[in-house]
């Protein structure tokens, strides 16, 4: 059996003539005959004969015990008579006849090959039914099994053999010319329309980022030496180096956020984080004049109406700052967070905030064991600085524009559908629940949905196709056959097709469905009359 790049060699279908089987039976009967000949009982050897007559004239002490029913050792022999019984037994063996029966065992597998020209096989042979017709000739019936595969869609059987007379093979078979079963796969049905997805582009757009600059207690310079400011510098340096540089967005303006730990008071946190903001949008602004510099100087000339050369620059930038004072909703997530602080020094600050005056809980804070630990480790990390960069879309001149996109996810379920991967197709399709659903539904023979998705689409050919399907299934076989045969006047191609699908093939058999023609209505009636 070939299909696609592989091959299965298929268990093969021996078939014996009655002379044969008789011959092979003489076999079988020779070569029993030999295995029977063979002594299996090591004491058939001793010529008892013999030894009771040497026993009787040599040592009558011995041959005495013949009709002693005494038990006797063979320790009580040897001390007795300075001889051990097998010594004795083996003094009397007829070693030719022992030697005779070791040789005959060891020819066993060479009489077997004597013998039995031609095996009973039993093994490896796999017929299913076996039917004789009324004219002598047999039909044997042969299921074989596989998975289907991506792309599959003919398998090829080739049949080849040989005639035996004993063990000689007088008549080679030759192999037939291939027997094509062509594969029927609902995957068939697979509507490739592609779907796309409405999308709004909007031409503002609006990035941010939050960065960790470390400033002194109460201080409000920028230092890139302290802490890790260093690092989180170079990155925001690095953000707004791409900001100007994109293919697609032009940078309007930046905005800069300050926050301040809550030590101190409110008013003056609230000031604090703003003299830290301004700070920070005069630290980054005068790195974006040296970059804009930067950047006018690889601009190109354009000329104007007038044919004046004019010279490209860069759109200046403002940075606006703001302060936000004191971070109390990050302090929350840390503490929660945290795994240095007890459950009941985290239930205790909790309890704090029911105290609304922000200086008053602080306040509070401080004769708490944990205090410390927040001063140290929790506070610096509130001293954030955020950067919210306001972009347009470069050309866009309209707020927002629709535009359509390729549903890529729609297209992952009918490749795999495509692929047969049903399951994996489910998965993309579900959600849609449209045609192609509907086919992975039938595939799986999950039949209420499908049938469920199936009768609220227009019944087209395909779709009458796969409902007649549904309804061989279930048992309704008046709907089978009537959907079936819509399908057909709408499209002949499934007169073909319906040989190919079990549920459909069995109607076709059962009613001989396609020999009605165009007058089906009529045939129908008198089908269930």
């Amino acid at each position: 059996m070939y299909y696609l790049e592989d091959s299965v060699r298929l268990d093969p279908v021996i078939i014996t003539g009655a002379a044969y089987r008789r011959a092979q039976l003489k076999g079988y009967e020779q070569y029993d005959k030999f295995i029977r000949s063979i002594i299996t009982d090591s004491t058939a050897f001793v010529n008892y004969n013999l030894l009771e007559i040497f026993l009787q004239r040599n040592i009558p002490q011995i041959f005495a015990f013949k009709t002693d029913s005494t038990y006797v050792s063979d320790e009580q022999f040897y001390s007795e008579f300075g001889v051990s019984q097998r010594q004795a037994v083996e003094h009397y063996t007829r070693d030719m006849a022992k030697v005779r029966n070791e040789r005959r065992k060891s020819r066993v597998e060479e009489m077997y090959n004597k013998y039995v020209k031609a095996p009973i096989v039993t093994e490896g042979i796999r017929l299913d039914t076996v039917i004789q017709a009324g004219n002598g000739d047999f039909i044997y019936n042969y299921v074989q099994t596989i998975n289907t595969k991506p792309k599959l869609k003919k398998i090829d059987i080739v049949l080849s053999g040989e005639i035996y007379e004993q063990e000689k093979a007088i008549f080679q078979i030759p192999r037939n010319a291939p027997l094509s079963f062509y594969i029927s796969s609902l995957a068939e049905f697979t509507d490739y329309k592609e779907r796309y997805l409405k999308q709004v582009v909007e031409r503002q757009v609006e990035a941010n980022t939050t960065s960790y600059v470390a400033f002194e207690v109460g201080k409000s310079q920028v230092r890139e030496d302290l802490g890790n400011n260093m690092a989180e510098i170079g990155r925001i340096k690095d953000c707004l180096a791409d900001l100007m540089n994109n293919a697609t967005f032009d940078l309007d303006s930046i905005v800069v956020s300050a926050y301040a730990s809550p030590e101190g008071t409110v008013s003056y946190n609230k000031n604090l984080s703003q003299s830290r903001s301004d700070a920070i949008s005069r630290y980054f602004n005068q790195y974006m004049k040296s970059t804009q510099a930067a950047i006018d100087r690889e601009k190109g000339f354009s000329v104007d109406e007038t044919g004046k050369i004019v010279k490209e620059k860069a759109v200046k930038i403002p940075f606006l700052s703001s302060s936000y004072g004191e971070n109390w909703e990050m302090l929350d997530f840390l503490v929660d967070a945290d795994r240095q602080m007890s459950e009941e020094e985290k239930d205790e600050y909790t309890s704090l905030k029911s105290i609304t005056d922000l200086d008053k809980r602080e306040l509070a804070m401080r004769s708490s064991t944990y205090y410390k630990h927040l001063l140290d480790d929790l506070y610096p990390r509130l001293r954030t600085v955020r950067f919210n960069f306001y972009l347009h879309r470069k050309g866009m001149v309209k707020d927002t524009v629709q535009t359509t996109v390729l549903d890529s996810t729609y297209l992952k379920g009918i490749q795999a559908l495509q692929a047969k991967e049903y399951e994996e197709a489910l998965k993309y399709l579900g959600p849609y629940a449209d045609f192609n659903t509907a086919v992975a539904y039938v595939a799986m023979e999950r039949n209420s949905s499908a049938l469920l998705i199936l009768n609220g689409l227009e019944k087209t050919a395909d779709v009458n196709y796969l409902l007649a399907v549904i309804y061989s299934r279930t048992g309704d076989v008046e709907k089978a056959v009537n959907c079936y045969l819509q399908s057909v006047k709408q499209n002949p191609a499934f007169v073909h097709r319906g040989n190919l699908d079990p549920e459909i093939a069995i109607l076709i058999k059962t009613y001989n469905l396609n020999s009605i023609d165009d007058t089906y209505e009529d045939d129908l009636q008198s089908i269930y009359l």
